[in-house]
């Protein structure tokens, strides 16, 4: 049934008809601003969505920060990242201390402006760089990397995520996905999680094939979720198993294309997990290739 098709497409045909329609539903994965919040912007950018609570303590001890029109103003020195990084990074530093922020993973991101090109090349600057989980705190978009391991009939190798997770603690998870930390390229961040979490080292990288692009955005306990997400696949062979090494992932699972939708669809896969297993798919549907950047 499948001979002749790569991994993908080998999956693609083992789903019903129903399950193939609210698969490509997932790729609809950015929920509206919600009620309440506002806008905050910086240099002419829209950095995030906030909280009403929020703004308030922005506006109290955030300098330059200011509510106008119903939008969040933020002025800093134009032009001077590093300034601009430290001033933000020491609001959300008194946020930890006082409680409103959690999950502090002293790990920083880095937020560009959205652009019609993702991923941005390592050679352009950000616009900050901050602690990761401010970004949720204030509705930043950040960037994170999500691989499928498909073997040659479409079975996939799922991962359960910790229950000591900060975030979806026991759900079931892409292969290996990790946020792209400051710095680093979508390429180093991809081997680095694959060896990490699924005891993968690739001497060949160019078998991570890029599947384009999907922005999730979504609210949560923490904040405005907005992220987007790299989404790769990996073709595995039948001697190829995941073993994790880094205790993020509970176990590794390999299920069907029937199992990986029927939990999906129970709730049972993070929701990012489901958005970029469709962004795979739908990438490959429209005939693209594509290979990471280095």
């Amino acid at each position: 049934m499948t001979e002749g098709l790569c991994p993908q497409q080998a999956f693609w045909t083992r789903l019903s008809g129903p399950q193939r329609v609210w698969l490509s539903k997932q790729l609809h994965a950015q929920q509206p601003l919600p009620r309440g919040g506002v806008v905050w912007s910086c240099e002419g950018l829209d950095l995030g969505w906030v909280s009403a609570e929020r703004a308030q303590d922005m506006v109290a001890l955030l300098p330059g920060c200011s509510l106008q029109r119903g939008r969040l103003q933020w002025r800093t020195a134009a032009g001077l990242h590093l300034q601009r990084s430290q001033t933000l990074q020491a609001f959300l530093v008194q946020q930890a201390t006082h409680g409103r922020l959690t999950g502090w993973r002293g790990e920083f991101f880095a937020w560009w402006p959205d652009m019609p090109a993702w991923p941005p090349g390592v050679d352009v600057p950000p616009f900050l760089c901050v602690e990761r989980a401010g970004f949720r705190h204030l509705g930043m978009m950040s960037h994170a990397v999500h691989i499928h391991g498909f073997l040659p009939e479409g079975d996939l190798w799922c991962g359960r995520r910790s229950a000591h997770k900060a975030t979806d603690p026991g759900l079931l998870d892409n292969l290996a996905a990790g946020g792209l930390t400051a710095g680093e390229s979508p390429m180093t961040t991809a081997l680095r999680e694959l060896a990490e979490e699924a005891g993968l080292h690739l001497s060949e990288p160019r078998r991570l094939r890029g599947s384009g692009v999907i922005r999730t955005q979504r609210l949560e306990p923490q904040g405005w979720h907005d992220e987007q997400l790299l989404v790769y696949a990996l073709h595995l062979s039948e001697q190829e198993t995941p073993i994790n090494a880094d205790g993020e992932v509970q176990e590794f699972i390999l299920l069907n294309p029937d199992e990986v939708v029927s939990r999906m669809q129970a709730g049972q896969f993070t929701v990012d997990a489901c958005a970029s297993l469709a962004q795979s798919l739908a990438w490959l549907m429209t005939g693209s290739d594509s290979t990471p950047q280095a």
